[in-house]
């Protein structure tokens, strides 16, 4: 039987002043972070503009603790599973899985899906930023440091309570996803709404936690989703593939458009375009058709030329990259750093998108022909992918995403660069590249993953 209210809020209020810890002592002292309000945003102008109204008084926190120990007994083994589903490596990780997936199953080109998960973790990290700015100006502490019998089922977060980074991140998350794929909003909708519940039931956050910080994660997202409208994604081709010897000659090529893309970091898409390839009638040209024609395939190159294609690459090459990101996070122990998780999704996908331009900027500038439209008797490994040869997209890809993961995960940096070499000489062995191509493909990605990283070192979170 619940308590009459009235009693409620005066034994809460008598045991609150009497363990309310002084002031200072719910900051984010304890957290090995830097101070995460002061983190450059990608969108938003300034954090304190986006500062929440005042936590509740003492006599409403109480009436909300006592709300929190009455949902005590939902602690049922699926909620605790829910609980740990979201806790882990803070909303950013799964937040990318729920994308990830609704790309796959919407069937979303690589290209388009590194563009919405660029939004996506934008968003939640412009938002973790922003909670962060409010956390720091009222330092509320969590539920149960105002009253030691509730009890927590995961661990307190050494950040203030107010408002709910988790739940910011899930306001800005579901709203963008949304906008993406406006046929699932309602989907979105209920996995924000999960979320901000399993801080409830786990008694690390207050309700008024969560819905300052859902109210806080929307407003950035409105930002966000304003630029996403004004990127020029949605620009229509109206040209026509150019005709004469050494230029591509298919038809209905892939995205045309996306090199006038508005890009995050570069200066312009052009910013870091290559010198033109080698002429289709040069002795250079020659001699790279000859390497492709002399290559001796063997089942071992088959089969990572054909992975790097399907597995690793074309429609889930996104997928591939996000995945590494994922798993070095857990690895390098960011399961309790909510911001940095953030950040580092948000440089990943950014350095993708960007390459994406760069690299798309150059083809359709050059309208490279195939090594299998420059000799039709010879056959490359699996069908040429739709569009200009020069430069290669895998490695802009491979090779950019390599780069920004190095500098986020140090110890495996080599590891990534091999992968990165390796992707790109995959299509070499699959006779689909030109030298020249897999060449000015890996300076192009390793030049825009430089500039994030320029921009990333001086954002406040080294």
């Amino acid at each position: 039987m619940k308590r009459p209210i009235s009693v409620t809020i005066l034994f809460a209020v008598s045991l609150i002043l009497a363990q309310a810890p002084q002031s200072g002592t719910a900051s984010a002292a304890g957290s090995s972070e830097p101070q995460v309000w002061q983190w450059k945003t990608w969108v938003i102008d300034s954090p304190n503009q986006y500062r929440v109204a005042a936590p509740p008084d003492v006599a409403a926190t109480a009436v909300e603790i006592m709300k929190l120990k009455d949902m005590v007994p939902q602690r049922t083994s699926a909620a605790l599973d829910t609980i740990a589903y979201w806790a882990t490596v803070g909303p950013s990780y799964r937040w990318s899985e729920i994308a990830v997936n609704e790309a796959l199953q919407h069937g979303l080109s690589s290209l388009i899906a590194n563009r919405d998960l660029s939004l996506l973790h934008v968003a939640i990290y412009d938002a973790m930023v922003a909670a962060w700015d409010s956390k720091d100006a009222y330092n509320r502490p969590r539920p149960s440091a105002f009253d030691s019998t509730l009890s927590s089922v995961v661990p307190n977060p050494t950040s203030p309570s107010y408002p709910s980074e988790e739940a910011a991140a899930a306001g800005a998350a579901a709203s963008v996803l949304a906008y993406v794929f406006p046929d699932r909003a309602e989907f979105f909708a209920e996995k924000a709404e999960e979320a901000g519940r399993s801080l409830l039931i786990a008694g690390i956050a207050y309700p008024s936690d969560v819905s300052a910080g859902f109210e806080l994660g929307r407003k950035v997202a409105t930002e966000v989703i304003e630029r996403g409208k004004a990127d020029g994604s949605d620009a229509k081709w109206t040209g026509s593939v150019p005709t004469g010897p050494g230029k591509w000659n298919g038809t209905n090529p892939v995205l045309p458009m996306m090199g006038i893309w508005k890009p995050w970091v570069l200066s312009s898409p052009s910013e870091f375009r290559p010198e033109p390839p080698p002429a289709y009638d040069s002795a250079e040209k020659a001699a790279e058709l000859s390497e492709l024609k002399q290559f001796k395939r063997t089942p071992l190159t088959n089969s990572i030329a054909s992975y790097w294609e399907g597995a690793a690459g074309g429609p889930r090459f996104f997928q591939y990259w996000n995945q590494q990101t994922s798993m070095k996070l857990l690895e390098y122990g960011l399961g309790a750093d909510p911001a940095r998780a953030a950040r580092a999704y948000a440089l990943v996908s950014i350095t993708l998108y960007d390459a994406g331009i760069a690299c798309w900027d150059a083809k359709y500038a050059y309208w490279a022909i195939r090594p299998f439209q420059l000799d039709p008797n010879f056959k490359p490994l699996f069908t040429t992918p739709n569009h200009p040869s020069y430069p290669a997209a895998h490695g802009c890809f491979s090779t950019a995403a390599a780069a920004i993961l190095g500098y986020l995960f140090p110890r495996d940096a080599a590891a990534f660069d091999a992968l990165a070499l390796q992707a790109n000489e995959s299509r070499i062995w699959a006779g689909i590249h030109y030298r020249s191509d897999t060449v000015a493909g890996r300076n192009l990605g390793l030049a825009v993953a430089n500039k994030v990283i320029e921009r990333a070192r001086q954002d406040g979170a080294e």
